[in-house]
C-alpha cells in the first residue's frame, strides 16, 4: 500500500465509562487521496485519543474503474468493520476537526450526531445537510438499510440519506456551544485544482426520495484484500474492494468514453 505493511500492532487502550465501553469505526471512503490520508490518519488518531475515544480507522479503497461511489464504500465499511465497534463515523478524508469541543463520543438513542453541521462546515450550510462527518450507532445504520448504492460520482448520496433518517423517525443532533464558526471549526484540505471532483450529476435522475430497496442488504462487491498499514506511525486497516454495477439500473456508474471523467 502507501506505507510499510505491519503484521500486527497494539491498539490504543480502550476506555470504559460508566461501565460501558464503546468503540468507534472511523470509516473513510477512499480513492486517489494519498496526500490527504498522510495528514488525516495521524491527525485523527491524536484528536480522538485526546477525547479518550476508542477507535479503529478503516479506509475503504475503491480499486475498480467505475465511477467513485462514496455511499457504497461506507456501506462496505459498516459491513467489514469489526463487530466490537458499536458505532461508525462516516468521515471524509479531506475534513479535519479543529475545535477540540467537537464531540466524537457514542451518539444518543435519538439518532445520528452530525459533527460537521450546517453553520460549521466550511462549504455547505443548507439546513438538511448531513455530509462530511456523521456519527451513527450500528443499530441505527442497519435500521435505515445504510446508504443507497445508486449514487455514482460526486454528490447527492448524503441528501438521500437524510431522507432515510427522517423516514425512520430518527433525529439528527448537532454540536452545541461551538463558537468558532465556518472559518475555524474545520480545515478542508481538498485541492480542487489538482483533483477536481466528478460532478457529472447523472444520479439526479433517480430523485432524492428514500430508496429502501438499495443499501447494505444488496451491496455487491469483491473484497480484494484487507491489511493493516502504518500511515505516519498510525495503524490503518485498508479494505481494498472492487464494486459491482448493474448498468441496466444505473448506467451512470461507467466513466465517459472520452476518459475525461475524474473521480474523487
Amino acid at each position: 500500500m502507501y506505507m510499510d505493511l505491519v503484521n500486527s500492532y497494539k491498539p490504543d487502550s480502550e476506555i470504559t465509562l460508566n461501565n460501558v465501553t464503546h468503540k468507534m469505526a472511523l470509516v473513510v471512503p477512499f480513492r486517489h487521496c494519498k496526500d490527504e490520508l498522510k495528514v488525516f490518519a495521524p491527525y485523527m488518531r491524536v484528536f480522538l485519543n485526546n477525547q479518550s475515544i476508542p477507535h479503529r480507522i478503516y479506509v475503504i479503497n475503491q480499486l475498480d474503474d467505475l465511477r467513485f461511489n462514496r455511499a457504497a464504500l461506507i456501506n462496505i465499511g459498516f459491513l467489514e468493520s469489526d463487530s466490537d465497534c458499536d458505532y461508525i463515523a462516516m468521515h471524509d478524508v479531506d475534513l479535519l476537526p479543529l475545535n477540540p469541543k467537537l464531540n466524537y463520543s457514542f451518539p444518543s438513542a435519538e439518532g445520528p450526531h452530525h459533527v460537521s453541521a450546517p453553520g460549521l462546515h466550511p462549504k455547505y450550510h443548507y439546513q438538511t445537510f448531513i455530509g462530511g462527518i456523521l456519527l451513527m450507532r450500528r443499530e441505527h445504520y442497519k435500521q435505515v438499510n445504510g446508504m443507497s448504492n445508486e449514487f455514482w460520482g460526486w454528490g447527492g448520496e448524503d441528501d438521500e440519506f437524510a431522507q432515510r433518517i427522517l423516514f425512520n423517525g430518527l433525529k439528527v443532533t448537532h454540536p452545541q456551544g461551538i463558537s468558532t464558526g465556518i472559518l475555524h471549526t474545520f480545515r478542508h484540505i481538498h485541492n480542487d485544482t489538482t483533483r477536481p471532483r466528478d460532478q457529472e450529476q447523472y444520479q439526479k435522475n433517480i430523485g432524492r426520495l428514500p430508496r429502501l430497496s438499495s443499501g447494505i442488504d444488496d451491496i455487491q462487491y469483491t473484497l480484494v484484500s484487507r491489511n493493516v498499514t502504518l500511515i505516519n506511525d498510525t495503524p490503518v486497516t485498508f479494505i481494498n474492494v472492487h464494486l459491482s454495477c448493474d448498468v441496466e439500473r444505473t448506467p451512470w456508474c461507467l466513466q465517459g468514453k472520452s476518459g475525461n471523467v475524474r473521480v474523487p
